[in-house]
């Protein structure tokens, strides 16, 4: 897109900003699937597990096909109407993003119990049913995801490499993930979410950000000239700190009005709200282990 051509960032950056996002949303699914295969261990039903991977790779590769096809099936669309879409997905991503993370925060103390009933009766149905199952709850994840890196790699380049960081982020996260359920490691899971999700709001900001001037270019929104600020005569976008910026926070050197109110209205108002939620809410889900 014309507007992002200057200040591309570094291929180590745009990996390094989707690679967090994949540990992040990657250890969420990991838990989701440390919570099937322990309950399933230890209710003496190894038959599930295969039903139970089975569902697990389903959604990764759903995953990833969502990506691929909304990403670069853009590619054949005129430039103005690929504005069109980057701007409407990017909305829909951050109201995607913006739920699960307020959901998450007030679910989290529920959610082991759920899934454990709710694979309890997938088994009585059989493996099927236990296959949907996990790929439901894993794929509620990976669909948001997928989301969120389309807006997230049309924001910084458009290219392959976010995709790439998402999926060693992802790796980073089933490692881990692993390693709690063994009880190898353990980890304070209500201050890691507290942390990654203040980091992805930023991050969802950015893209609400890059979203609004998407629809500015189309002509949705107003204001495509409206500059609010212009600071490129002394920031370099080519630089280490600007790469960083951009990169990972979406950071414009010369934002329109629109771009700005988005972005700070959407901070002050969903940071607040998440800590509060996480701090009533929120409580450590106890790493599993095998029987």
């Amino acid at each position: 897109m014309e507007f992002l051509a200057n200040s591309t960032p570094s291929v180590g950056t745009q990996m390094f900003g989707s690679g967090l996002i994949g540990v992040r949303e990657g250890l969420e699914a990991g838990i989701v699937v440390m919570v099937l295969v322990a309950f399933a261990v230890k209710s003496d039903r190894r038959d599930a597990l295969k039903w139970i991977w089975g569902g697990v790779i389903a959604a990764l590769a759903m995953t990833v096909g969502t990506f691929l096809v909304i990403q670069f099936g853009a590619n054949t669309i005129s430039t103005l109407g690929a504005e069109l879409i980057a701007g409407i997905a990017s909305l829909v991503a951050v109201c995607m993003v913006t739920f699960m993370l307020l959901w998450m925060s007030k679910a989290s103390k529920s959610i082991s119990g759920d899934l454990k009933s709710g694979l309890s009766s997938a088994m009585a149905i059989g493996g099927p049913s236990v296959f949907g199952l996990a790929f439901l709850a894993v794929g509620r994840e990976g669909f948001e995801t997928a989301l969120l890196m389309v807006s997230y790699a049309e924001s910084v380049s458009g290219g392959v490499w976010p995709l790439i960081g998402l999926l060693l982020g992802i790796c980073v996260a089933a490692l881990l993930a692993v390693l709690m359920y063994f009880g190898a490691i353990t980890l304070n899971l209500t201050k890691f979410f507290t942390y990654t999700g203040v980091f992805l709001i930023f991050v969802a900001a950015g893209i609400l950000s890059y979203g609004v001037h998407a629809l500015q270019v189309y002509g949705w929104l107003p204001g495509v000239g409206d500059i609010a600020y212009d600071i490129t005569d002394w920031y370099d976008v080519s630089s280490w700190y600007g790469s960083v910026l951009k990169g990972v926070f979406n950071f414009e050197a010369a934002p329109t009005w629109g771009q700005v109110g988005a972005w700070i209205a959407y901070i002050v108002v969903v940071t607040p709200v998440f800590l509060l939620r996480g701090r009533v809410n929120r409580k450590e889900i106890p790493h599993a282990t095998a029987v």
